[in-house]
C-alpha cells in the first residue's frame, strides 16, 4: 500500500465461475453463498492498485488460499483504479474481490449497496472482530453496516532527518506545533538568491502526504458535528490549523517561494522524493515510507515520532490518522461464498498479514498479527505500531458523498495558502455549505 491519495470512484466486484451454493449473496435477496467444494474449479479475479514489487508481494497473500481451497486459482489485475472498478461493476462484469486503498468512498460504497453486507458471513462463521482495533472497525463499515474488511492499516507519523537535525543544533522531534514551526525555521536553508534550498516543513497542501484529513488529528479537528453537518467555521481546532499552514508559508517569505520551491521536487513515490534527497528536513507519512527509503535512499539517517500536536492539545500526542486497505465483495457477484472465503483469508489470517506486513511495510490490522514475533520492526517502524495501539487513532468520517467533504476541504487549503481566501472564517463557512449541501442531497 503506498501513501495516502484522493481517487474518486466506487470500487466492486465479482466471480468469474460459479460452484455449488446460491449464487446471490445476502445483498441479492438469496442464500448466503456456501463455500466452494474441494473439486470445483474455480478463478477468481482480483482488482487492485498495486504495482510492481508490491504488486508481487499481494500476489503472493493471495495465492495462500490454496491451503485451504486449492482447487481455487487467482487471476489478479493490478493498476486498477476506484474508477476502473467502478466502470466494471456499472457494466455488470465486475471482478470477484475488489482491493481498494482508500475508505473514503466507503460510505458511498456501502449506502448505494455496491459492495455486499458481510454480517451475515461474519455472523455464520462465529467471527469475533474486536481482533481489529476500533478505529479500523470504523473505518471499513457505515451507519452500522459493514460492507468492507480492513486489508492491513496505514498510520501517518512524522518523519526527521537526523544529519539536518544535528547541522541545526537540534536532538529531538518536536511535540507540539509551536516547536514544529521554531524547528522549521531553524533547519531551513535558503540560497544566496533568497529562494529556499531545503525547506524545515513544507506546508503545502495538498502535497505529498500534507492533505487535510492527515493534519486534522494533531489539532483535534472533526469533520462532521454531533448534527452530522460539517462545522468548519465554527471549530477553533480548524481555524487554528490553518493559521498554523499560514505561519509557516509566512517563514518562508510568501507562497510564491513556498510555490517555486515545490515545483521543483520529486515525485511522491519517486527516488527523487523530496525528503530522500534532504531537501525538506520534516514530513508527515505513512509507516510504508519506511519501505521506500530503505529501497530508494537507505544512505538517509532518519527518526521516526508521532505527529505534533496543537499546543492546547497535549492528550492528543502518541496518536495519529489511520486509514488502509480494504477488501470487499460487490454487489452481484457470481458466488459470493468463494469470494468471502478470500476476503476473509486477506483480512484475518495471521500468517498471511504478517507476510505482507513484512512485504509492504505497512501495520496488520489484527491484534494477533501485530503481536506476532515474526513480524519485522525496524526502530522507525516501530512507532508506528505503538500509535497504532495507542488508543488515539482517528479516521476519516464514513459519508454517504465520498470523498467529496475531503476534496473541498484540501481545495480550501490551496487557496488559503495562495493568499486568495482573505477571511479564514468567511472561507471555511462557504466549505461548510458546499459539504452540507452535498450531504443533504443524500
Amino acid at each position: 500500500m503506498r501513501a495516502f491519495k484522493l481517487l474518486l470512484g466506487i470500487a466492486s466486484v465479482s466471480l468469474l465461475t460459479a460452484c455449488s451454493g446460491a449464487a446471490s449473496g445476502p445483498a441479492g435477496g438469496g442464500e448466503l453463498g456456501a463455500a466452494p467444494g474441494k473439486d470445483e474449479a474455480l478463478t477468481l479475479t482480483v482488482y487492485s492498485k498495486f504495482t510492481s514489487r508490491e504488486y508481487d508481494v499481494v500476489t503472493k497473500g493471495l495465492e495462500k488460499l490454496k491451503t485451504k481451497f486449492p482447487n481455487i486459482q487467482i487471476k489478479h489485475e493490478g493498476n486498477q483504479d476506484d474508477d476502473k472498478l467502478t466502470q466494471s461493476i456499472r457494466g455488470g462484469n465486475p471482478p470477484d474481490v475488489a482491493i481498494s486503498f482508500f475508505t473514503d468512498n466507503l460510505g458511498a460504497w456501502c449506502s448505494t449497496g455496491s459492495f455486499t453486507d458481510l454480517k451475515p458471513y461474519i455472523d455464520r462463521d462465529g467471527l469475533d472482530l474486536n481482533v481489529i482495533p476500533e478505529a479500523v472497525r470504523s473505518y471499513t463499515e457505515f451507519e452500522g453496516k459493514r460492507c468492507a474488511m480492513p486489508m492491513l492499516a496505514d498510520v501517518y507519523g512524522f518523519y526527521y532527518n537526523k544529519d539536518l537535525f544535528a547541522a541545526a543544533g537540534l536532538s529531538a522531534p518536536p511535540k507540539t506545533t509551536t516547536e514544529l514551526l521554531e524547528m522549521s525555521k531553524r533547519l531551513t536553508q535558503f540560497n544566496p538568491d533568497g529562494s529556499i534550498k531545503v525547506a524545515g516543513f513544507l506546508p503545502s497542501m495538498p502535497f505529498y502526504s500534507n492533505q487535510a484529513q492527515i493534519w486534522a488529528p494533531n489539532f483535534d479537528a472533526h469533520w462532521l458535528g454531533a448534527d452530522g453537518k460539517s462545522n468548519l467555521a465554527t471549530s477553533p481546532e480548524w481555524k487554528a490549523m490553518f493559521e498554523f499552514q499560514k505561519q509557516l508559508i509566512d517563514s518562508y517569505g510568501g507562497p510564491q517561494k513556498v510555490e517555486q520551491f515545490k515545483s521543483g521536487l520529486g515525485d511522491e513515490y519517486s527516488t527523487d522524493h523530496a525528503f530522500h534527497r534532504g531537501k525538506i528536513a520534516m514530513m508527515f507519512d505513512g509507516e510504508y515510507r519506511t519501505a521506500f527509503l530503505a529501497d530508494q535512499a537507505p544512505e538517509v539517517d532518519y527518526g521516526t515520532a508521532p505527529p505534533p500536536v496543537l499546543d492546547s492539545k497535549p492528550d492528543r500526542y502518541g496518536g495519529a490518522f489511520t486509514t488502509g486497505t480494504i477488501i470487499a465483495i460487490p454487489q452481484g457477484a457470481k458466488n459470493p461464498g468463494a469470494s468471502w472465503e478470500l476476503v476473509k483469508h486477506m483480512s484475518l489470517d495471521t500468517d498471511t498479514l504478517v507476510e505482507l506486513g513484512n512485504g509492504l511495510k505497512n501495520v496488520p490490522s489484527t491484534e494477533t498479527a501485530l503481536k506476532d514475533p515474526r513480524l519485522q520492526v525496524s526502530d522507525q517502524f516501530r512507532e508506528f505500531l505503538t500509535m497504532f495501539s495507542s488508543g488515539k487513532l482517528l479516521p476519516n468520517p464514513t459519508t454517504p458523498i465520498g470523498d467529496a467533504h475531503l476534496k473541498a476541504v484540501n481545495d480550501f487549503a490551496a487557496r488559503w495558502q495562495a493568499g486568495n481566501e482573505p477571511n479564514l472564517e468567511e472561507g471555511l463557512k462557504r466549505v461548510d455549505a458546499q459539504i452540507n449541501d452535498e450531504l443533504a442531497q443524500k
